[in-house]
Order: structure tokens, then sequence, then C-alpha cells
């Protein structure tokens, strides 16, 4: 017994040692440092809020039309013996000035034949006066009382006046087919085109050519019933000295280059459009070849312009980037302080790619997210970012959880590089 209690005990000695000093060791063993966990955030692209005036705009398109544009034609048959070297495709003209002339030697001779007629009546009549008048002498002489108007010689005279009035509505009608054979310019404008020669023989009301008064043009605009409200037309408008219409940016590519002038609404159309439902109100340009060109650019009949017509000013408005307003009404706001992102429910007024005007529903200064988001949700994680206007990129790193002695998000700028995050 003595003797397996003395081999036994180093042994257990021995075991004891060893499992003590690994409970020791690994009371001594210091306790690895718990590493903080790394926080995943989308990196969105965003642009802060601001405050101020807009001013309504409604964008529409249209064909140039000249207001004033004519079929000339003459009023009297005959053969073309001159036309003018200005009456053609293109050709300026003047008011007043004569375009063609029809042979005018038929209208001649029946000037000369109905002046003709006029001295015979004359002359008939001259002689029923000298008749009348002796008549009347024989008669007083005789003594004759109740003598009857024929005896007077009364409806020959009366015969003879209405033969000379006759005979001058000739001659005037004939003086007035003579100076029909000149076909004149009612008023200043351009040839659009030309269709007869000289030695065309030509009849009444034939069309000779086409031209259009160069003073105004306008744009037939249409516009749908919001946008009529957006600018504050009735669909009775007519312009006047004391309600000008609103004012009208015309633009178009002339040349290669991008063109502008600058005009007015001056009334609405007639009725709505039963296909479109749109109403047309119509714009005007004065003097699209002078003052109203845009340098050697005027604003010609034929061309199709994009218009911008100005409406009224909404002062003190909240203006987000357009590109951060959601189809519903929504905006995505990044909370930098907490790398949050906040959806936001926004009263709009109105939107162009300018940048969306909103009534409320965000405050000036904070950033609405302008990048793509993907099953976003209220309280995402997100790490926004500005691009500033020197192409720099500004990071708004959110506070750390652990710090409270900050009341701030940390910002770093960065120089762009050629990958950016938030997918802009």
């Amino acid at each position: 017994m003595a003797r397996v209690i003395a081999i036994a005990a180093p042994i257990l000695i021995l075991l004891g040692l060893i499992v003590g000093g690994s409970v020791v060791l690994g009371q001594l063993k210091p306790k690895p440092e718990k590493a903080e966990e790394a926080r995943v955030g989308l990196n969105v692209f965003a642009e802060p809020v601001r405050r101020g005036d807009l001013k309504i705009t409604v964008k529409s398109q249209g064909e140039v039309r000249p207001k004033r544009e004519i079929v000339v034609s003459p009023q009297i048959s005959g053969r073309i013996a001159y036309v003018s070297p200005d009456f053609i495709d293109g050709g300026f003209i003047q008011q007043g000035q004569l375009l063609v002339r029809v042979e005018a030697a038929d209208y001649e001779l029946a000037v000369v034949r109905a002046q003709s007629t006029v001295a015979s009546a004359e002359q008939r009549l001259a002689r029923e006066i000298a008749e009348s008048e002796l008549a009347i002498q024989d008669i007083e002489d005789l003594g004759l009382e109740n003598a009857s108007p024929l005896a007077r010689r009364e409806p020959q005279l009366a015969e003879a006046r209405a033969a000379l009035e006759a005979a001058k509505a000739q001659e005037k009608d004939a003086q007035l087919a003579l100076q029909r054979t000149g076909v004149y310019a009612p008023f200043s404008g351009r040839v659009r085109e030309r269709n007869v020669d000289i030695g065309q023989v030509v009849a009444p009301g034939q069309s000779l050519g086409r031209i259009f008064a160069n003073d105004v043009v306008e744009v037939s605009l249409p516009l749908n019933d919001e946008e009529m409200g957006r600018l504050g037309l009735p669909l009775a408008f007519a312009a006047s000295a004391d309600k000008p219409g609103p004012r009208v940016v015309f633009s178009t590519m002339v040349g290669g280059i991008q063109r502008h002038w600058v005009g007015e609404v001056v009334r609405t159309a007639a009725a709505v459009n039963s296909q479109t439902r749109q109403i047309n109100v119509i714009a005007e340009l004065q003097d699209p070849y002078g003052k109203g060109a845009d340098g050697d650019a005027p604003m010609a009949p034929g061309l199709f312009v994009d218009a911008s017509i100005e409406g009224a000013t909404v002062h003190d408005v909240l203006i987000a980037p357009r590109a951060a307003l959601r189809g519903d009404g929504r905006l995505f706001v990044g909370l930098t302080d907490e790398g949050k992102l906040s959806i936001r429910t926004v009263d709009v007024i109105y939107s162009d790619p300018d940048g969306a005007y909103l009534r409320s529903g965000v405050e000036p200064g904070e950033y609405a997210i302008t990048s793509p988001i993907q099953a976003a949700f209220d309280g995402m994680n997100i790490t926004v970012l500005e691009r500033l206007e020197d192409g720099t990129i500004k990071t708004f790193e959110p506070k750390a959880e652990s710090t409270s002695d900050t009341g701030t998000s940390q910002e770093t700028a960065v120089a762009v590089s050629g990958q950016q995050g938030g997918g802009e």
C-alpha cells in the first residue's frame, strides 16, 4: 500500500501542477480587444434645399405663321405684259408696289368708246333742254293751261339725263378696268411663291402668287387646362394696354446656332380642340425681320419653334433639385448627422428641369438626395456626398455612436475620383 502511494503521489502532484498552471495562465492572458462593427451605408449624392422665388413658365411648341397672307389675283382678264423683278419667291415688296400688269390696249379703247358715248349723251341732253324750253314757250304763247308733261317734253328730258348718267357710269367702269390692269401690293412684305410670267393669259380670280406681310408673325401654342391655370389665362383672353399678355421667349436652331426671339401672348383661340382637349393661345412677334430679329436671323414663317411662356412670380418658396423629387410627391432627405434616410411627403407647387418648388415638407439647408435608391425605406443607412463647385466632393461622416461630446457630423473634402458612390 505504501508502495502504491509512493508511486501515485508524484503523478497526482504533477497533474495538479499542470492543471493549476493552465488555469493561472488563462487568467493572466490579456483579453483581446473587441473591434467595433464597421458601419455599412450607401453612398448617395445630395444637394441642399434653399429658399427663393419661383418664376412660373409653361413650355409649348408651334409653327411660325404670318398674321396676314393673301393670294394675289387679277380682277380682269388679259395677257401679262409686265412682272416686277421683286415678285419672285423670297422677294421683298413694298406697299403700293406694282407687281403685275396686264396688257392695257383693249381697256384704253374701252375708255375712248365710253368717252364718246358720254359726249353723245351730253349733246342729246342739250338738244332736249332746248326743245323743252321752246315747247314751254309755245304753250305760254298760246295761253294753254293744264298742258300735259309730254307736251312740255318732260319725259324726253328725263330720258336724256338718264342716258347721260348711264354713259358716265360706263366711262367710270372703263376707267376702273384700265386701272385694274395693274396689280399692286396691298402691304409691305415678302413673296412666298409666284405662279405666272410674261405672256401668260390670266382670268379674273386666277392665282398669280402668294404674299405675306412681314410686320407681324404669330405662333399658335397648344396648352391644357392646368397650364392655362398656371399662367392665369382665361379661355376668352385678349391682350390690351391695361392687361398685356404674358411674355414669350421663342427659340430654335437656325444655321446651327440656337436663336431666341421675344414676343407676347395676344389672345386665345375661340374654342377648345375637341380631339386634344387643349386650347391654343396665340403669341405674336413684332417686326420679325427688323427689331424683333435675333441678329441676322429673323423668325421667318415656317420655322418650328419652342416657346417658353412666362407667368407670375411666386415669392419665398422651397427649391430642391428636380432629380430629388420622386413621382408620388415624396422627397428623399439625407440626415447628415445620423447617416440616415428620411422619406418626406412634400407639397409641390411646380417642377421643371431647373428644380422642384415646394410649399412645405422640408426645411432650408436639409440635403435632398438626387441619387437613385432601390428599395428605399425610412431610416436606411446612407452616407451623404455633396459635389462642390470646384469639382471636389464633400463627404458627411455620421458621428460615431460612442462619441457623445460632438454635436455635429464630421465633414471631409476629397478630390473627384474615377469611381463615385451613390450611382449618380
